[in-house]
């Protein structure tokens, strides 16, 4: 199940130029109620349930706990940029008709690098008459979101046209192939080898986590968009942005303690 963020934040939404702003505020008592919640879905971006009910079968309690553990990024920069990513992937299969077809934190090569290429990629199946469609995802994490993060943001989502690299789709396609999903895995190659993708196939997500109020620095990104990509923007603000994060993982490492 998706993270549920009415339990614990306030949502508004608004049009901006051609595209929608999505504004979320952590409730006063955020530190209380959000990192037990939180706490239960983190461990599943870095391990599939199946692996770790293997590992809990075959080698016990204590061997699954120290799997989990191994993966968890342990500085604050590779924490804050890994919660931010796992955020904007939970809002997506919440919030929107997309979906992400997979969690690609499971195959960092280090705990505390960060994985190049577009952070969240989400598939919206063919239906009827319409085509496979892609949400292109870029998540950032600040104590104090600014506007050169914003930019940076834009950049990445401008790249390779405004449409997914094809590194990060054929990053997709090779893991749902691997983990059985071929129905899926074949549309997205299908798409991406044979028909091609289109900006209508596609739309822009900027999600942000930060500390401080993204209202005008995402508004102002919106407003000056003049691309054919359909954009949203989604900033979930969390004034106890670092706390938040340290709560989370310290959660997460106490109850996978071997």
């Amino acid at each position: 199940m998706p993270t549920d963020f009415s339990i614990w934040s306030d949502k508004e939404e608004e049009d901006v130029g051609a595209g929608c702003l999505v504004t979320i505020t952590a409730a006063g008592n955020v530190l209380d109620v959000a990192p037990p919640l939180l706490a239960k879905m983190v461990p599943h971006h870095y391990a599939s349930p199946e692996r770790l009910a293997r590992l809990l079968e075959r080698l016990g309690k204590s061997a699954a706990a120290g799997y989990v553990r191994e993966r968890l990024p342990t500085t604050r920069t590779a924490r804050s940029g890994d919660l931010g990513e796992i955020l904007a992937a939970e809002y997506i299969d919440a919030e929107t008709a997309y979906s992400v077809p997979i969690k690609r934190l499971r195959w960092k090569d280090h705990r505390n690098m960060a994985l190049r290429g577009d952070d969240v990629i989400a598939i919206k199946p063919p239906a009827e008459d319409e085509p496979i469609r892609f949400l292109k995802t870029e998540a950032k994490s600040r104590a104090a979101l600014d506007a050169d993060t914003v930019a940076e943001a834009r950049e990445a989502l401008d790249s390779h046209d405004g449409l997914p690299s094809p590194h990060a789709l054929g990053f997709i396609s090779d893991r749902l192939h691997e983990t059985g999903n071929t129905a899926l895995g074949d549309l997205i190659d299908r798409a991406q080898l044979n028909d091609g993708i289109s900006s209508r196939q596609v739309g822009h997500m900027l999600f942000t986590f930060s500390g401080n109020s993204p209202h005008r620095l995402l508004s102002n990104d919106l407003g000056a968009y003049g691309g054919a990509v359909s954009q949203q923007a989604i900033g979930l603000r969390v004034e106890p942005h670092q706390q938040l994060i340290a709560a989370v993982y310290n959660l997460v490492e106490a109850e996978h303690d071997p």
